[in-house]
């Protein structure tokens, strides 16, 4: 609010700073994308890119009480393009609208669900096929006296589309309720039937080496291996219905052994069925002590997932939302941490190379290193 003959407060312009904690290399090569979010009254929100010292190489703010989110290359028609998403809501009943730019940035084009949806911020993927994956959440009514519940108990509900980027259409639908039992959540019911309950949360859907979808529900503590074309789940990683029992490679400690992981994010399929994740451990209150990266191998035939390897917090803390983990060429990670103001790199033999801060109040959704090169204008 302006004081009495004052002007109002300009609306921030500048993203917020970042501090390179730590760089003993060597890195991945690339440049970072992230999204920072947060102080609204010191810094814009939206997408950006930095160069591996933390200097700004390009920023977008989006206007006034909207948020961006995984922002990244991705390539479409045979051509590199960034896209990130723009809307309201993130975290939760989320409406917005996917963006594609050029090598110029210049938007290209828009992605919008369909069948009356919003997409919302947590996966906006192109496919190898150049349709794109998307998420959405919407309401429904539920019986639910079968677990305890009422009979008319509002649910939010996860869906996936595929939608043809050129006409807008959508060419697959999968909804978390068709497939997947309500008992298999992990978060309580809310004291009223119309309180919506947010029993499922979809946060990603990527492509595994087959072709088939990853999807990942982190209210059900479980990733979900779906056929793309008839949705029917062909098998579930983590939560109270899992295809698998857990192990642990020499090296490796199952202090938790009770899960797999916990409020996770991200599954990313690396081949030979190995799979990475960013395990939250939290919603607010811990199951284990430490927010960390997994990366488990799958035993199909013996349905046996081992922890192959890990990767906590570096300073011992828990996320209690957000968060990935992506591969580096090199086989190391690189580790937005989600709602707490740090991103990081680890090598392959689990050794922090690189550390990174916002400060207090702001973070990212996901955080990539990835290469990028400005096309020429024309």
């Amino acid at each position: 609010m302006a004081g009495a003959g004052g002007a109002a407060a300009a609306t921030p312009s500048a993203s917020p700073p970042v501090t390179i904690l730590s760089s003993s290399g060597p890195l991945a090569r690339g440049d970072i994308f992230i999204t920072p979010t947060g102080d609204t009254s010191s810094y814009a929100n939206g997408p950006e890119i930095l160069d591996r010292h933390g200097n700004v190489v390009w920023f977008h703010a989006v206007p006034q009480g909207l948020t961006a989110a995984d922002f990244r290359t991705q390539t479409y028609l045979g051509r590199p393009v960034l896209t990130f998403w723009q809307g309201t809501g993130l975290g939760g009943l989320a409406s917005g609208t996917d963006y594609i730019y050029n090598d110029r940035y210049q938007q290209i084009a828009t992605v919008a669900a369909g069948n009356g949806l919003g997409a919302d911020g947590h996966e906006f993927l192109i496919t190898p096929w150049n349709t794109a994956l998307i998420l959405a959440y919407t309401t429904a009514t539920a019986n639910l006296t079968s677990i305890g519940g009422p009979a008319n108990q509002t649910v939010v509900n996860g869906v996936v589309q595929e939608i043809d980027i050129r006409t807008g259409r959508v060419l697959f639908q999968w909804n978390g309720e068709d497939h997947v039992p309500f008992s298999q959540s992990e978060q309580p019911l809310p004291a009223s039937p119309s309180t919506p309950w947010d029993w499922f949360h979809i946060n990603a859907v990527h492509i595994d080496t087959d072709g088939n979808l990853l999807i990942d529900a982190r209210n059900t503590w479980t990733a979900y291996k779906v056929d793309r074309f008839t949705g029917r789940i062909i098998w579930q990683l983590g939560g109270k219905a899992s295809t698998f029992s857990l192990r642990a490679a020499p090296g490796q400690s199952l202090d938790n052994a009770h899960e797999i992981f916990a409020w996770q994010h991200d599954p990313e399929a690396l081949g030979h069925d190995v799979y990475t994740f960013f395990d939250n451990e939290s919603a607010g209150t811990p199951e284990f002590p430490v927010s960390r990266t997994v990366t488990l191998k799958l035993d199909l035939r013996n349905r046996v997932a081992t922890l192959i390897a890990s990767d906590d917090q570096p300073d011992g803390l828990v996320a209690a939302s957000q968060g990935n983990a992506e591969t580096t060429p090199d086989g190391g990670l690189f580790v937005g941490w989600g709602a707490l103001p740090y991103f990081s790199e680890f090598d392959p033999s689990g050794r922090l190379v690189f550390n990174a801060e916002f400060p207090a109040g702001v973070n990212s959704y996901r955080a990539y290193v990835l290469p990028w090169r400005p096309g020429s204008p024309r």
